[in-house]
Protein backbone atom coordinates (compact mmCIF):
# COMPACT_ATOMS: atom_id res chain seq x y z
CA UNK A 1 0.00 0.00 0.00
CA UNK A 2 1.57 3.55 -0.61
CA UNK A 3 1.82 6.55 1.55
CA UNK A 4 -1.43 6.60 4.07
CA UNK A 5 -3.00 9.97 5.57
CA UNK A 6 -4.63 9.45 8.60
CA UNK A 7 -7.11 12.22 9.48
CA UNK A 8 -8.89 11.97 12.76
CA UNK A 9 -11.87 14.14 12.95
CA UNK A 10 -15.55 13.62 12.95
CA UNK A 11 -16.11 16.66 10.44
CA UNK A 12 -13.57 15.67 8.07
CA UNK A 13 -15.10 12.38 7.63
CA UNK A 14 -18.98 13.80 8.09
CA UNK A 15 -18.16 16.03 5.27
CA UNK A 16 -16.11 13.73 2.81
CA UNK A 17 -18.87 11.21 3.15
CA UNK A 18 -21.65 13.60 1.93
CA UNK A 19 -19.39 14.80 -1.13
CA UNK A 20 -18.93 10.96 -1.84
CA UNK A 21 -22.82 10.19 -1.80
CA UNK A 22 -23.34 13.36 -4.11
CA UNK A 23 -20.81 12.65 -6.47
CA UNK A 24 -20.81 8.98 -6.44
CA UNK A 25 -16.81 8.64 -5.89
CA UNK A 26 -14.58 7.03 -3.39
CA UNK A 27 -13.77 8.82 -0.56
CA UNK A 28 -10.34 9.08 -1.46
CA UNK A 29 -11.32 10.05 -5.04
CA UNK A 30 -13.11 13.33 -3.32
CA UNK A 31 -10.40 13.93 -0.43
CA UNK A 32 -8.36 14.03 -3.50
CA UNK A 33 -10.21 16.16 -6.10
CA UNK A 34 -10.86 18.76 -2.88
CA UNK A 35 -7.04 19.18 -1.85
CA UNK A 36 -6.54 19.43 -5.90
CA UNK A 37 -8.81 22.19 -6.29
CA UNK A 38 -7.73 23.98 -3.44
CA UNK A 39 -4.21 24.15 -4.08
CA UNK A 40 -4.81 25.29 -7.33
CA UNK A 41 -6.90 28.06 -6.23
CA UNK A 42 -4.17 29.40 -3.61
CA UNK A 43 -1.38 28.52 -6.30
CA UNK A 44 -3.10 30.99 -8.95
CA UNK A 45 -3.87 33.16 -6.34
CA UNK A 46 0.27 33.78 -5.72
CA UNK A 47 0.36 33.87 -9.33
CA UNK A 48 -1.66 36.82 -9.15
CA UNK A 49 0.25 38.75 -6.08
CA UNK A 50 3.53 37.98 -7.93
CA UNK A 51 2.09 39.62 -11.15
CA UNK A 52 1.16 42.35 -9.55
CA UNK A 53 4.35 43.10 -7.52
CA UNK A 54 6.21 42.70 -11.23
CA UNK A 55 3.83 44.88 -12.42
CA UNK A 56 4.22 47.64 -9.43
CA UNK A 57 7.67 46.95 -9.83
CA UNK A 58 7.63 48.23 -13.10
CA UNK A 59 5.69 51.43 -12.53
CA UNK A 60 8.01 52.18 -9.71
CA UNK A 61 10.86 51.75 -12.36
CA UNK A 62 8.78 54.00 -14.62
CA UNK A 63 8.02 56.74 -12.45
CA UNK A 64 11.52 57.02 -11.08
CA UNK A 65 12.63 58.65 -14.94
CA UNK A 66 9.40 60.90 -14.97
CA UNK A 67 10.68 64.47 -14.97
CA UNK A 68 7.81 66.63 -13.69
CA UNK A 69 4.61 65.26 -11.43
CA UNK A 70 2.34 63.61 -13.56
CA UNK A 71 -1.29 64.67 -13.17
CA UNK A 72 -4.66 63.65 -14.56
CA UNK A 73 -5.70 67.09 -15.66
CA UNK A 74 -6.52 66.52 -19.22
CA UNK A 75 -8.26 69.90 -19.57
CA UNK A 76 -5.70 71.15 -21.72
CA UNK A 77 -6.81 68.38 -24.52
CA UNK A 78 -10.21 69.36 -24.42
CA UNK A 79 -12.30 72.15 -25.79
CA UNK A 80 -15.33 74.20 -24.06
CA UNK A 81 -17.46 71.72 -25.32
CA UNK A 82 -15.73 68.93 -23.94
CA UNK A 83 -14.54 68.05 -27.37
CA UNK A 84 -11.16 67.07 -28.74
CA UNK A 85 -8.96 69.89 -29.47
Amino acid sequence: MGAQLNIKSEEAYRLASRLSELTGESLTSVVIEALRTELERRERKLDVEAEVDRIMAIAKEIRAHMREPVSSDTSWMYDEDGLPK
